[in-house]
Protein backbone atom coordinates (compact mmCIF):
# COMPACT_ATOMS: atom_id res chain seq x y z
CA UNK A 1 0.00 0.00 0.00
CA UNK A 2 2.98 2.42 0.96
CA UNK A 3 5.01 1.48 -2.23
CA UNK A 4 1.56 2.07 -4.51
CA UNK A 5 1.34 5.54 -2.52
CA UNK A 6 4.95 6.37 -3.44
CA UNK A 7 4.23 5.28 -6.80
CA UNK A 8 1.33 7.07 -7.43
CA UNK A 9 2.84 10.73 -5.54
CA UNK A 10 5.93 9.81 -8.03
CA UNK A 11 3.82 10.05 -10.98
CA UNK A 12 1.37 12.87 -10.15
CA UNK A 13 5.02 14.96 -9.04
CA UNK A 14 6.24 14.02 -12.91
CA UNK A 15 2.99 14.80 -14.66
CA UNK A 16 3.13 18.08 -12.74
CA UNK A 17 6.62 19.30 -13.82
CA UNK A 18 6.29 17.52 -17.24
CA UNK A 19 2.98 20.26 -17.90
CA UNK A 20 5.15 23.05 -16.30
CA UNK A 21 8.09 22.51 -18.83
CA UNK A 22 5.71 22.11 -21.56
CA UNK A 23 4.53 25.48 -21.04
CA UNK A 24 8.47 26.71 -21.14
CA UNK A 25 8.00 29.91 -19.20
CA UNK A 26 10.82 32.76 -21.10
CA UNK A 27 13.42 34.08 -19.02
CA UNK A 28 12.60 38.06 -20.57
CA UNK A 29 9.13 39.22 -21.09
CA UNK A 30 9.89 39.81 -24.54
CA UNK A 31 10.10 36.12 -24.71
CA UNK A 32 7.63 35.37 -22.75
CA UNK A 33 5.08 37.64 -25.24
CA UNK A 34 7.10 35.77 -28.40
CA UNK A 35 6.00 32.18 -26.72
CA UNK A 36 2.50 32.91 -25.92
CA UNK A 37 2.17 34.43 -29.94
CA UNK A 38 3.78 31.62 -31.35
CA UNK A 39 1.12 29.20 -28.68
CA UNK A 40 -1.93 31.18 -30.60
CA UNK A 41 -0.98 30.81 -33.94
CA UNK A 42 -0.58 26.71 -33.20
CA UNK A 43 -4.20 27.34 -31.69
CA UNK A 44 -3.06 26.37 -28.49
CA UNK A 45 -5.02 30.04 -26.73
CA UNK A 46 -4.54 28.59 -22.84
CA UNK A 47 -1.23 28.35 -23.36
CA UNK A 48 -0.83 31.60 -24.49
CA UNK A 49 -2.93 33.02 -21.99
CA UNK A 50 -1.29 31.61 -19.01
CA UNK A 51 1.91 33.32 -20.85
CA UNK A 52 0.17 36.99 -21.65
CA UNK A 53 -1.96 37.14 -18.53
CA UNK A 54 1.18 38.54 -16.08
CA UNK A 55 2.31 40.52 -18.73
CA UNK A 56 -1.09 42.31 -19.30
CA UNK A 57 -1.82 42.50 -15.86
CA UNK A 58 2.19 44.65 -15.52
CA UNK A 59 0.55 46.71 -18.16
CA UNK A 60 2.19 45.82 -21.21
CA UNK A 61 -0.27 47.21 -23.74
CA UNK A 62 0.42 44.35 -27.00
CA UNK A 63 -0.32 41.77 -24.37
CA UNK A 64 -3.75 43.51 -22.85
CA UNK A 65 -4.84 43.72 -26.78
CA UNK A 66 -4.49 40.62 -27.40
CA UNK A 67 -6.32 38.97 -24.50
CA UNK A 68 -9.17 41.84 -25.32
CA UNK A 69 -9.43 39.79 -28.41
CA UNK A 70 -9.52 36.51 -26.48
CA UNK A 71 -12.12 37.50 -24.70
CA UNK A 72 -14.22 38.90 -27.36
CA UNK A 73 -13.89 35.74 -29.74
CA UNK A 74 -13.63 33.29 -26.72
CA UNK A 75 -10.39 31.32 -27.80
CA UNK A 76 -8.84 29.96 -24.85
CA UNK A 77 -11.23 31.33 -22.67
CA UNK A 78 -15.20 31.93 -22.02
CA UNK A 79 -16.10 34.58 -24.44
CA UNK A 80 -16.86 37.91 -22.42
CA UNK A 81 -17.49 40.76 -24.01
CA UNK A 82 -17.24 43.23 -20.67
CA UNK A 83 -14.08 41.07 -20.20
CA UNK A 84 -13.12 42.55 -24.01
CA UNK A 85 -13.56 45.53 -23.38
CA UNK A 86 -11.64 45.69 -20.12
CA UNK A 87 -8.83 44.85 -21.79
CA UNK A 88 -9.27 47.03 -24.88
CA UNK A 89 -9.48 49.97 -22.28
CA UNK A 90 -6.44 49.18 -20.66
CA UNK A 91 -4.35 48.87 -23.85
CA UNK A 92 -6.39 51.55 -25.37
CA UNK A 93 -5.59 53.95 -22.71
CA UNK A 94 -1.83 53.31 -23.41
CA UNK A 95 -2.61 54.80 -27.16
CA UNK A 96 -2.50 51.42 -29.00
CA UNK A 97 -4.51 52.01 -32.38
CA UNK A 98 -5.85 48.98 -32.65
CA UNK A 99 -7.18 48.73 -29.40
CA UNK A 100 -8.74 51.93 -29.85
CA UNK A 101 -10.48 50.98 -32.48
CA UNK A 102 -11.90 47.88 -31.22
CA UNK A 103 -13.20 49.58 -28.18
CA UNK A 104 -14.85 51.78 -30.49
CA UNK A 105 -16.41 49.28 -31.95
CA UNK A 106 -17.64 47.95 -29.08
CA UNK A 107 -19.26 51.60 -27.89
CA UNK A 108 -20.86 51.08 -31.94
CA UNK A 109 -22.55 47.79 -31.14
CA UNK A 110 -23.31 47.70 -27.38
CA UNK A 111 -21.43 44.88 -26.93
CA UNK A 112 -19.91 44.27 -23.27
CA UNK A 113 -21.27 48.28 -23.15
CA UNK A 114 -24.15 50.35 -23.14
CA UNK A 115 -24.32 51.20 -26.74
CA UNK A 116 -22.93 54.85 -27.42
CA UNK A 117 -22.08 56.13 -30.45
CA UNK A 118 -20.40 59.39 -29.09
CA UNK A 119 -17.93 57.25 -26.93
CA UNK A 120 -17.86 55.01 -30.39
CA UNK A 121 -16.61 58.20 -32.24
CA UNK A 122 -14.18 59.14 -28.76
CA UNK A 123 -12.53 55.85 -29.95
CA UNK A 124 -12.60 56.11 -33.58
CA UNK A 125 -11.16 59.44 -33.67
CA UNK A 126 -8.09 57.92 -31.31
CA UNK A 127 -7.26 55.28 -33.67
CA UNK A 128 -8.01 57.41 -36.68
CA UNK A 129 -5.61 60.27 -35.36
CA UNK A 130 -2.66 57.49 -35.57
CA UNK A 131 -3.28 56.65 -39.20
CA UNK A 132 -5.90 53.36 -38.10
CA UNK A 133 -7.41 53.16 -41.93
CA UNK A 134 -10.40 51.16 -40.21
CA UNK A 135 -10.89 53.66 -37.21
CA UNK A 136 -10.70 56.39 -40.20
CA UNK A 137 -13.20 54.75 -42.51
CA UNK A 138 -16.04 54.25 -39.42
CA UNK A 139 -15.27 57.75 -38.27
CA UNK A 140 -16.67 58.86 -41.89
CA UNK A 141 -19.25 56.42 -41.67
CA UNK A 142 -20.59 58.28 -38.18
CA UNK A 143 -20.18 61.42 -39.80
CA UNK A 144 -21.92 60.79 -42.50
CA UNK A 145 -24.89 59.25 -40.62
CA UNK A 146 -24.60 61.94 -37.65
CA UNK A 147 -24.15 58.72 -35.60
CA UNK A 148 -22.31 60.57 -32.17
CA UNK A 149 -21.33 63.82 -33.98
CA UNK A 150 -23.46 65.84 -36.06
CA UNK A 151 -24.21 64.68 -39.85
CA UNK A 152 -21.52 66.41 -41.93
CA UNK A 153 -20.63 65.14 -45.22
CA UNK A 154 -17.31 67.12 -45.79
CA UNK A 155 -16.08 65.63 -42.59
CA UNK A 156 -17.23 62.44 -43.50
CA UNK A 157 -15.37 62.54 -47.37
CA UNK A 158 -12.64 63.90 -45.37
CA UNK A 159 -12.30 60.49 -43.13
CA UNK A 160 -13.09 57.73 -46.30
CA UNK A 161 -9.82 59.54 -47.89
CA UNK A 162 -7.97 59.44 -45.47
CA UNK A 163 -9.25 55.50 -44.97
CA UNK A 164 -8.54 55.12 -48.72
CA UNK A 165 -4.75 56.25 -48.62
CA UNK A 166 -3.74 54.58 -45.89
CA UNK A 167 -5.13 51.27 -47.16
CA UNK A 168 -8.43 50.20 -46.94
CA UNK A 169 -9.22 50.17 -50.34
CA UNK A 170 -12.33 48.96 -51.55
CA UNK A 171 -15.50 50.20 -49.33
CA UNK A 172 -13.78 53.08 -48.36
CA UNK A 173 -13.12 54.49 -51.54
CA UNK A 174 -16.20 53.36 -52.99
CA UNK A 175 -18.17 55.55 -50.44
CA UNK A 176 -16.07 58.52 -50.77
CA UNK A 177 -16.26 58.20 -54.27
CA UNK A 178 -19.42 58.57 -53.96
CA UNK A 179 -19.51 61.49 -51.90
CA UNK A 180 -17.45 63.27 -54.32
CA UNK A 181 -20.11 63.26 -56.65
Amino acid sequence: MKLTKTLLTSALLATSIFSFQSTAWADTPEQQFKQGLESAKKGDYQTAFKLWLPLAEQGNANTQFNLGNMYYEGKGVKQDYAEAVKWYRKAAEQGKANAQFNLGNMYYEGKGVKQDYAEAVKWYRKAAEQGNANAQFYLGVNYYKGQGVKRNLSEAKEWFRKACINGRITESCENFYNLSK
